[in-house]
This record gives structure tokens, C-alpha cells and sequence, in this order.
């Protein structure tokens, strides 16, 4: 409590407590003699605007004392008590522990949201791990075969082409069956990573079994088909793979159709991309061989 100069009248023991300070101290003292300059006059605008108005004033006060940051929560009202003198009564709340818990609930709502984004990436990465083949990083034969239905499915609806690629790592050489099979698997690996790179985000690549793979060119005529997988073909037989010190090479034959120029159900195209490839390996491999194109009679 404190008169309309804004000497103090009254202090709660709590008051006097947080101020450091006796009673002797504070009794028939202004702000000015309790508190710093800056926080005096603020302290000072506040009675005053107390004294103005009609009802109670709620205001907040932030201010740093004994080199700590402390706030409060202020209610101030202008009252007349029973000697028939003007005072001012005013309650203080220390929101320190309010505004601790405040940021003790921040901060684990933040780490509870990292978790769930840390959660978030590991459970994609799982799926992923999932779709993928551990030794060439491409696609699983059961993901691929629901990309290949889909884009069947795409295709027919938007009478639209796209061309399919199955490929076989031709017989090692000598100097590949000598390393063993972690030479083939570094091989494997390389075939890999020739696909990746020389694919589009549009297009699918999966390992099917032990030395064969399948490409899915999405809205891709059998004509430039062939002429990416000449491409991918002569990669392969250029790259080098360093195993154990050792440089290997390999080779790989490639049999291309199309649909629904080669084939207009999934079975057939599968079948045709069959066929193209046996006539590659036939030949001795090492190169691209076309699907023949359907000539339907003419009705």
C-alpha cells in the first residue's frame, strides 16, 4: 500500500522478503529509494495512471534486480480508506515460475516434435530399405511389379507408350569367377549404380534375381528406348570396378519392348521383353536387341 506521493504504507512480509529488505527500510519510502531509477519511474507512471482512472489497473512489469530478470503480474487500485485517506493497494504475482514452466513445456514440445521428425525419417527410411535390394540399391521385384501394373494401367487410360527393358549381366570372365562372389557383388553394385544414373526419377529399375534386371522407361517409344539402353550398354562395358585392388569389367544384354506397339497386355510385353532378350544373349551378348513390333491383320 502507498500513498498518493507513493510512499510505501504497508509491505507483506513476501514483499519484503523478495526486496532484501526490513520493514524499516521500506516503510515511508518512495520507489525511488527502494528500486533503480529506470524501474522507479515505471513504477511511478503506473501509480499515476492508478490514481487516473475510475477502476483497478492490471499492467506487467519486467525489470532485472540483484542480476536476475524477474516479471510480475500487477494489480493497482485507487482506494479510500476508512481515515478517509486516498491510497493506492497494489498485488503483486511473480510469473517467474509461470513463465518457467511455460518454457519447460516449450522445450519439450519441441523435443517431442524432433523425435516425431527423427521417427518420421527413420520409418521412411525403413520403407524404403524395404523396396530396395541391398546389393544393387534398385528397386525389389515385388515393387517393380506394382509399378509395371500401374503404368500398364496409366497407359491404357491415356493411350500412351512406355517401353520395358530386361537385362542380363553376361557370363564373368575368368578373371571375375577367380575373385569369388564378392567380385559378382561388386559388380552387382556397379550394374547399380549404371542404372540409377542413367534413368530418370519418372522411370523404375529393379534386380530381378542373381544376374538380371528391369528397367521401366515411363512415356517412351521403343525407338528412343533403344537407343538409352545403347547407351547404359556401353557404360557397362566401359566401367571399371576396382575390387580388392583388382580393375574387373562386364558386360550386359538387353532385350527392349514396347507398349502397346510390342504387346497390349502386361503378360505379352513381358514375354516380347523375354524374347528380346534371349536373342541378345543368343548373339553373345553385350548388346541391345529389339522386340519385334504386333502387325495386326487388317480387319
Amino acid at each position: 500500500m502507498q500513498d498518493v506521493g507513493g510512499r510505501y504504507l504497508h509491505a507483506s512480509p513476501e514483499l519484503l522478503r523478495w526486496l532484501d529488505c526490513s520493514a524499516a527500510q521500506v516503510l515511508g519510502r518512495s520507489d525511488a529509494e527502494v528500486f533503480e531509477p529506470s524501474v522507479a519511474a515505471t513504477l511511478r507512471t503506473a501509480m499515476a495512471t492508478a490514481l487516473a482512472q475510475p477502476g483497478p489497473l492490471a499492467s506487467e512489469h519486467r525489470f532485472e534486480r540483484g542480476g536476475r530478470k524477474h516479471e510480475f503480474a500487477v494489480w493497482r487500485a485507487a482506494v479510500t480508506v476508512p481515515s478517509g485517506r486516498p491510497v493506492v493497494v497494489s498485488v503483486w504475482c511473480d510469473l517467474g515460475p509461470t513463465r518457467e514452466r511455460e518454457q519447460q513445456l516449450r522445450r519439450a514440445l519441441e523435443q517431442i516434435e524432433h523425435q516425431q521428425r527423427a521417427h518420421d525419417v527413420l520409418r521412411r527410411e525403413l520403407a524404403e530399405q524395404t523396396r530396395r535390394d541391398p546389393a544393387s540399391g534398385l528397386f525389389t521385384r515385388a515393387h517393380f511389379d506394382d509399378q509395371l501394373r500401374r503404368e500398364v494401367d496409366l497407359s491404357t487410360r491415356e493411350h500412351r507408350e512406355f517401353a520395358l527393358v530386361l537385362i542380363e549381366i553376361d557370363p564373368p570372365p575368368p578373371v571375375v569367377q577367380a575373385a569369388g562372389a564378392s567380385a559378382e557383388q561388386a559388380i552387382l553394385a556397379a550394374t547399380g549404380r549404371v542404372l540409377r544414373s542413367g534413368t530418370r526419377a519418372m522411370d523404375a529399375s529393379c534386380r530381378i534375381d542373381e544376374r538380371r534386371f528391369a528397367v521401366l522407361l515411363s512415356g517412351v517409344g521403343l525407338a528412343t528406348a533403344h537407343s538409352r539402353m545403347e547407351g547404359l550398354r556401353r557404360r557397362c562395358a566401359t566401367e571399371i570396378v576396382v575390387h580388392e585392388g583388382q580393375p574387373l569389367s562386364f558386360s550386359a544384354a538387353m532385350g527392349v519392348a514396347s507398349f502397346p506397339h510390342t504387346a497390349q497386355t502386361q503378360p505379352a510385353l513381358v514375354a516380347a521383353c523375354e524374347a528380346a532378350l534371349a536373342e541378345a544373349r543368343r548373339r553373345g551378348g553385350n548388346q541391345v536387341t529389339l522386340a519385334a513390333i504386333r502387325l495386326d491383320p487388317p480387319g
